[in-house]
């Protein structure tokens, strides 16, 4: 599956209160090599199995899989992840057509805060919300797998 997401800076804490849902989530990655990685994701009370493929028109869309796997396996998996683990609080936003995912994050990557929205083509247009900053849709340094080698904290 082609997944097509922009990724923007979070200006404004106004996101918290227009969520409609929010979830712990722990995320580590097994392997990261020539833009593939593998993920290993606990998200509230299920676990997770994602393969990624290399970004393609500058960080616009990469391949995706994921499978959903029980919780207690990947927390084991978890344990064998290279690099540190991604502690965050994802809020689900609605707003227009989309969905906007806010991820606020902990510990080595405290008081970053990044919100993504998944699109169905390259050039489709949406709604911004009022809490969005500076899209920085394909900066490596804000993927999840670099916050792991290279945290907020060290910037």
């Amino acid at each position: 599956m082609l997944e097509i997401e922009r990724k923007f800076l979070v200006a404004n804490d106004s996101y918290k209160t227009l969520a409609c849902h929010s979830d712990r989530i722990a995320q580590g990655y097994l392997c990261r090599e020539g833009g593939n990685s593998t993920r290993v994701r606990v998200r509230g009370e299920k676990g997770y199995l994602t393969i990624k493929g290399p970004s393609l028109d500058g960080g616009l869309s990469r391949y995706e899989w994921e499978k959903e796997i029980p919780a207690s396996e990947a927390w084991e998996l978890l344990k064998l992840c290279h690099g540190g683990i991604i502690d965050k609080m994802r809020y689900l936003v609605k707003h227009g057509n989309h969905i906007f995912e806010v991820d606020e994050f902990f510990g080595d990557n405290a008081g970053l805060v990044v919100a993504e929205v998944e699109l169905g083509s390259i050039d489709e247009e949406f709604e911004k919300p009022s809490f969005l900053g500076e899209e920085v849709t394909g900066d490596k340094r804000y993927y999840n797998s670099s916050l792991t080698r290279v945290p907020y904290k060290c910037w």
